[in-house]
């Protein structure tokens, strides 16, 4: 998985292109299902936009949009907006059905307190 970083209107340094990257990929944590994630910084005279797009499964894809002054703070915050949001995403898609029926579990511990003749 890579992020891909695209300047509008402006350019930054290795060294903040290396931290958004490395934040970006903490993503990953929360969901591992990502398969793309996208950060546009656009700037216009002393305001900078952060957009991150992050795709997951390759159909459905969740977006963070942030303006402000800095860029790194600016890219913090909209870091912080886009991990509230997949773990919004994981807890709504998380799976909370049992692999076993009530009464399944039931029979099977009935089993087994049952002595064998």
């Amino acid at each position: 998985m890579q992020v891909a970083i695209t300047c509008r209107h402006g350019s930054i340094r290795q060294d903040l292109r290396d931290y958004i990257t490395q934040k970006a990929e903490k993503l990953l944590r929360y969901l591992d299902t990502v398969s793309e994630i996208d950060v546009t910084l656009e700037f216009e005279g002393p305001r900078v936009d952060v957009e991150m797009l992050v795709e997951i499964d390759g159909y459905h894809t969740i977006v963070a949009h942030v303006e402000g002054e800095d860029t790194k703070v600016t890219f913090d915050k909209a870091l912080h907006k886009m991990e509230h949001q997949v773990h919004k995403y994981k807890e709504k898609h998380r799976d909370r059905r049992h692999k076993t029926s009530v009464s399944d579990a039931s029979l099977e511990a009935g089993s087994k307190d049952s002595p064998q003749a």
